[in-house]
């Protein structure tokens, strides 16, 4: 099994973290370089360009900004340090607003400087070493979630997926396709959507299955109902970017599409997180911030444009599926069976 590294860090001569471009997969595999000379900024970039994408591995991204940011200000004094460190946290948390797994890494990070009472280069070493042990604790997470969540499973299981919630979009493993790696043995049949404008399923998702050989076919997004109506679909499983405190769940646009489709059809619709994508200060999918991108996204593709230039264009990249809609969330601790606030709550406190 070829192992994707979404993320990788090195700590000498220099600080340098590097992020797979996974807006140019799969026609091609590069790797870019962002060191203290870019610091939090360059990082930031990154994840608001979607060089670096996902819910989890941009939590993890964010947490070596801010190591890159603290190594760039070594040879400063404490107190300009951790002014500089304050808004490097505020560059990140803007870059993209729906996935809670940002905001949770830094404030992970701000509560470590709050407590290193040391100097500048103090700084550096804490929120380096948190940083690395936020890389390791996502794989260990992405692991548990899939062996919890393969016990769903029935042999000869067919899957529909949508988006890319794998190795690519975590810090390793995946938590959708976590799921899938952990119960290969049972899988028959992963049906890959395509998941427009972005292409995440038809890029990546099928990239990663293809390099582990677990059995899959691409699909267009509007083919996800004939599957179903034939019979040929037995389970829906997606990731998510935010968990509101009632069950609600954001993800990729198109993933409500699917809910809605797996409940007239009869079959369970799972979504793989882990605990930090859970948002218990958004009482209710409402109040999830909804990220607009850039028209050319639905307009065209890879340089190429087919719409016309006059055309107005909405391009929510995210969307709202309700708990009444979800069979269950999978998650490091456990399987939560028809999600609601009562239940996330007790998970959460557990």
């Amino acid at each position: 099994m070829r192992q994707v590294e979404a993320l990788r860090w090195t700590s000498a001569p220099a600080p340098v973290l590097e992020l797979i471009d996974q807006r140019v997969l799969p026609r091609r595999m590069v790797y870019r370089r962002y060191t203290a000379q870019s610091g939090a900024a360059g990082v930031a970039r990154a994840i608001a360009s979607m060089v670096v994408r996902g819910a989890p591995a941009i939590g993890v991204a964010a947490a070596y900004g801010m190591a890159l940011e603290a190594a760039r200000r070594r040879a400063s004094s404490a107190q300009v340090a951790r002014l500089a460190l304050e808004r490097a946290a505020v560059i990140l948390a803007a870059s993209r607003p729906t996935a809670v797994n940002l905001t949770w890494a830094l404030a992970r990070c701000r509560a470590a400087i709050a407590r290193e009472r040391g100097d500048a280069r103090a700084l550096a070493a804490t929120l380096e070493s948190l940083a690395l042990r936020m890389h390791a604790e996502d794989i260990a997470i992405n692991r548990a979630i899939g062996r919890h969540g393969a016990r769903l499973l029935p042999r000869g299981v067919r899957i529909l997926t949508h988006c890319n919630a794998g190795a690519l979009a975590t810090a390793g493993y995946g938590t959708a396709l976590g799921v899938i790696r952990a119960a290969r043995a049972r899988i028959a049949q992963v049906w890959v959507d395509e998941t427009r404008p972005f292409l995440q399923g038809a890029r990546l998702t099928a990239w990663e299955l293809v390099q582990e050989g677990i059995p899959a076919t691409l699909i267009t997004d509007n083919m996800a109902a004939h599957f179903m109506q034939r019979g040929q679909v037995d389970a829906v499983i997606v990731g998510c970017d935010r968990v509101a405190a009632n069950g609600d769940v954001a993800n990729k646009i198109g993933t409500y599409n699917l809910a809605v489709l797996a409940r007239a059809h009869r079959l369970p619709f799972y979504v793989a997180c882990p605990l930090s994508t859970i948002d218990p200060a958004t009482a209710h999918g409402d109040a999830i911030p909804i990220e607009e991108r850039a028209a050319a996204e639905v307009t065209g593709h890879a340089g190429r444009t087919w719409a016309p230039r006059e055309i107005a264009v909405a391009n929510p990249a995210f969307d709202v599926t309700p708990a009444r809609m979800v069979s269950a969330l999978i998650t490091e601790r456990g399987v939560v069976e028809r999600p609601g606030k009562s239940r996330i709550a007790a998970l959460l406190s557990g």
